[in-house]
């Protein structure tokens, strides 16, 4: 899934947090949970049901991984004039990395639309042991 088709004026998207979490019964190579917190919000004219999303993670090694899917967080919620949609979902890293991309779908009439996601950073605290 690519985010083909057109930005759309009035969708928008907030990263509203990004929370930094370590377990001991984290896999020695990710170490680290970043739970983030989003907002899309339709203040367009048109009602858009989104179908996907595309991350870019970029470590601070150069590294590049892309994540692609279908839906967000399992669901494709259409969101009305004025609608918002809400939620949170994690990453699991063992370095630094921000984290950046896009969701798409469609428009009531079937134009492809996208909304970028801001890019945030999942900086690991550092070490206190």
């Amino acid at each position: 899934m690519q985010a083909t088709g057109q930005e759309l004026p009035g969708l928008r998207v907030v990263v509203d947090k990004v929370v930094h979490h370590r377990d001991a019964n984290f896999p020695p190579e990710t170490p680290h949970a970043f739970v983030y917190f989003l907002t899309i919000s339709n203040v367009s004219q048109e009602t858009v049901r989104l179908l996907g999303r595309k991350w870019i993670l970029r470590a601070a090694d150069g590294s590049v991984e892309v994540i692609e899917g279908d839906g967000i967080v399992g669901e494709t919620p259409t969101l009305s004039p004025g609608g918002t949609f809400s939620y949170n979902s994690y990453h699991l890293t063992g370095t630094a990395l921000t984290a950046e991309g896009a969701f798409h779908g469609t428009t009531a009439d079937g134009r492809r639309v996208f909304v970028r996601i801001p890019a945030f950073a999942m900086t690991p605290p550092p070490d206190l042991s």
